[in-house]
């Protein structure tokens, strides 16, 4: 039962982060803000449909693409925890894991079933099931205003310098981050070095010569 501890801090981030967005859905209208700290932190309520900083796959098919590798890759993610788990792998490297987990199953449950649940699926989808989009609330106000053309991939757009994110986005981000900062520590296995005396190292004899190698002309002499 020792192993499932972790899956417990996993359930932990699925419910607040559940809780936070349902809270945000029926008590705030989409696309409005309340303040928090002054004007560098709010609760923003937006909807995310496509993946990471509102990129979108092309076809009509692309968000029914993504949301089954999000499905798929929660599942290796969740295997991954209980194999290592299993190996008694560093217990840090496991927490982390298990932030990761749960970030990675919150959000798949918004892109699978709010797209029947809240009806927040982009107009035009070939079924709601798989085309939710995920709610973001979390906003840090730094700097907003439009991106040079000459940046690749994001040049000419309105972007902000933090995006806004929820609790499953942060829970990910630290499990990651932890990782990164302490791999040196997470990933190197524990050897131990138990000291031989020439006397108990194999193939030896008492002077410490090699079984079979030929003694010098003094220790010849004496014997």
């Amino acid at each position: 039962m020792k192993h499932y501890r972790y899956f417990l801090l996993s359930l932990l981030v699925i419910v607040i982060d559940q809780s936070v967005k349902m809270l945000v859905h029926f008590n705030l209208e989409l696309g409005n803000h309340i303040p928090v700290f002054g004007d560098w932190f709010k609760i923003h309520y937006v909807t995310n449909p496509g993946m990471a900083f509102g990129l979108q796959l092309g076809s009509e098919y692309g968000k029914l693409a993504l949301s089954l590798f999000r499905l798929a890759a929660m599942v290796a993610i969740g295997y991954y925890l209980l194999m290592m788990a299993r190996k008694g792998v560093h217990q840090g490297l496991l927490w982390c894991t298990a932030l990761i987990l749960g970030g990675a199953v919150g959000n798949v449950i918004d892109s699978t079933f709010y797209g029947v649940w809240l009806d927040n699926a982009p107009a035009g989808t070939p079924t709601p099931w798989f085309h939710g989009q995920v709610v973001d609330m979390f906003y840090l106000d730094i700097w907003e205003g439009i991106i040079p053309d000459w940046v690749p991939l994001f040049g000419g757009h309105g972007a902000s310098l933090w995006p806004i994110f929820n609790v499953a986005d942060a829970s990910i981000f630290v499990g990651v981050f932890i990782i990164l900062l302490m791999q040196k520590r997470f990933f190197t296995e524990k050897t131990e070095s138990i000291p031989v005396s020439d006397h108990e190292a194999p193939g030896l004899n008492n002077g410490g010569k090699a079984a079979g190698e030929p003694r010098d002309v003094n220790e010849q002499a004496v014997s």
